[in-house]
């Protein structure tokens, strides 16, 4: 019940903000969350102690999507929000600039390399804050 209606051009639901940040709110407050969704713009700034935007160049980017059954308006703004960096932009007006980190998401080799990273600052904070 997270969703305010169906957007027919996108061909998926449309998400309520105002709900999803009352559903997760308890869950961030507890700590030892991990966010994944696709824009950080409505998140509050202290749910989080670092960011990382997955970026993926064009050629892999538009047959990923394709694969998917993207097409049309839907592809084509998708393609364009990584080439303007709309996403990373966003993040960085969101959330302080050091919290911000890009990670290639391009290769199988680049997920494994971004999830080791990843669990090195994990357990680097948690020696830090514990």
């Amino acid at each position: 019940d997270l969703y305010e209606g169906f957007d027919e051009e996108y061909d998926c639901p449309i998400l309520d903000e105002d709900r999803v940040i009352d559903e997760l709110e308890d869950k961030m407050s507890e700590g030892g969350v991990i966010v994944d969704y696709h824009g950080c713009d409505f998140f509050p700034e202290r749910w989080f102690h670092i960011v990382f935007v997955l970026r993926t160049e064009n050629s892999f980017l538009y047959d990923r999507l394709e694969s998917r059954g993207y097409t049309g308006k839907k592809l084509q703004d998708n393609i364009q929000c990584e080439i303007f960096q709309t996403l990373y932009e966003e993040a960085l007006l969101s959330y302080k600039k050091e919290i911000v980190h890009q990670l290639p998401s391009n290769t199988p080799e680049d997920l494994e390399r971004n999830l080791d990273q990843i669990m090195q600052w994990i357990e680097q904070w948690m020696k830090d804050n514990n």
